[in-house]
Formats: C-alpha cells, structure tokens, sequence
C-alpha cells in the first residue's frame, strides 16, 4: 500500500512516524510533497520516504492521499490535483480543521471517496486520539484501511460528521486542560517541597495511568474513585475539596466556552 502527502508538517510527520515505526508501511512507500521543501527533506532522512515534484506527482503514486495543509489552501490544492483524482480515484484523507466533507466534494469536478480526519497533538508520541467521517464513495475496505492507519497514532473513533465539533474540543483542546492539571499537580507539589522535575513525573505518569484505568477497565471512573477513597482519609479530602472548588463546573465551562468559540469560527 502506497501512502501519499501533500503536506508535511507536524501532523503529517507524526502520522508518518506512526504508520512507518509499526511496520504497517514501510518508508519507501510513502510519498511527500510541501511547498516548504525541508519538511519532505526531513521525512526522506527520517522515514526513507520519496519526495514528490508536485501535489499532483503524490497522487499518481499513491492509493491513499492525506491532506495535510492548512484549511485556507486545501480548496485550491483539491483544484490541482483534480484531474489526477479523476483518472486513479485515490483514497483522499483530509485532516484540514473545520473543512466539511460537502466543502471537500465541491471543490472537485468528480465525486472522489473522500475521508475527514481530526487527530489531536498527541499523535506526536502515538498517543493521539483521532475521528473519522466519510462520504457514500467510501468502502468497507477503505475504512478498515483508514482506522488500521489511525491505530498506528494511538486510538480511533467513527463519528457522525455533526459530533465533529464537539470531539474538536473534547479531543483537540483537552490536551491543553490535562496539561494543564498536570502542571498543576505538579507546582502543588513544588508548593510542598518537592523537586519540580520530580513532582512532574509523578503527576504526568499518574494521570496517564489513571487515564489507562478507565480505558482497560469496565469500572465507572466514580467507581475508580470510589476505590482509592478510604473513609476519613487523605483522597476523599482532596475530592471534597475539589468538588467545593468548582472543578467539574470548571470543566464543564470550558468544553462549553470551548464549543461556543468553535460556532463563532
């Protein structure tokens, strides 16, 4: 299977660090092109991929094609490479943000089986949770091919196309939340004495486990609480204190001022 990009910044390269390191495609099937020409040097250094001469050269090598640019150009890349689209009707794989699949269809003469895609930043360290939608030209085997690709970032979710907003705050702005508590966490324990390389560690690698807790476990994450809350102890302090704080209303507030700003864009 030959996998194509037209585009190769961070996002690009962190799907094809993915795919490429899992042993599912090889680098010398990879295909790259970007208008920044050091970014497909490094992916040929780094992945052994094949740098392309154009947009268009990555379709006429590839069954699948991700693109990869910014949301302002992908209208007039879809208008390059239209052509070839026509004649070899790739795979096309959009991870362009807030660009609708109707969006993506009207900007080619043909209807193309097209894929909208939304990882999140963590698909830097294959952690990364990411969405998918299709159009009625997609297949099953397209599909399967398109969550076996996303895997290889960290986990892969089909969703109606009218949740994507919603998953665009809950996958793709929460990262910044959890840094957040992390850090948090972490100068409180500098607060009481701890070194903060240290602190950090241990809140970082806490809440990746408590996040693999709920994830691998069949408990209710209030369950999972209730669990490490002994009677009079020191967790169910912390969670009162929590709770008197404001923290889920906190949250909530942010997913909603989120999603807001996102209706405003």
């Amino acid at each position: 299977m030959k996998i194509g990009f037209i585009g190769c910044g961070n996002m690009a390269t962190a799907i094809i660090k993915g795919i490429t390191l899992s042993g599912k495609i090889s680098g010398e099937d990879v295909y790259v092109y970007d208008v920044f020409s050091p970014a497909c040097e490094n992916a040929k250094n780094t992945f052994y991929a094949n740098i392309c001469t154009d947009e268009a050269d990555v379709v006429n090598n590839a069954e699948i094609v991700f693109l990869a640019v910014k949301p302002n150009v992908i209208s007039s890349v879809l208008k390059k490479i239209d052509s070839e689209v026509k004649e070899r009707n790739p795979l096309i794989i959009s991870i362009a943000a807030g660009k609708t699949i109707q969006y993506l269809e009207g900007s080619l003469t043909d209807k193309a089986r097209i894929v909208r895609v939304m990882p999140n930043i963590n698909a830097k360290v294959t952690e990364a949770i990411s969405a998918y939608c299709f159009n009625d030209c997609v297949t099953d085997n397209d599909k399967a091919d398109v969550e076996m690709l996303l895997n290889c970032i960290g986990k892969v979710i089909c969703l109606d196309e009218g949740a994507f907003p919603l998953f665009g705050v809950l996958g793709g702005c929460a990262p910044a939340f959890s840094y957040m508590f992390i850090d948090a966490l972490a100068r409180a324990g500098v607060e009481n004495g701890m070194k903060k390389e240290d602190a950090l560690k241990i809140a970082a690698q806490t809440v990746y486990g408590s996040a693999k807790m709920i994830l691998e476990s069949d408990e209710h994450p209030w369950r999972l609480i209730d669990n490490v809350c002994s009677p009079g102890g020191t967790t169910i302090e912390g969670v009162m204190s929590l709770q008197a704080d404001g923290f889920e209303n906190a949250v909530h507030n942010a997913v909603n001022k989120s999603l807001d700003k996102d209706k405003k864009l």
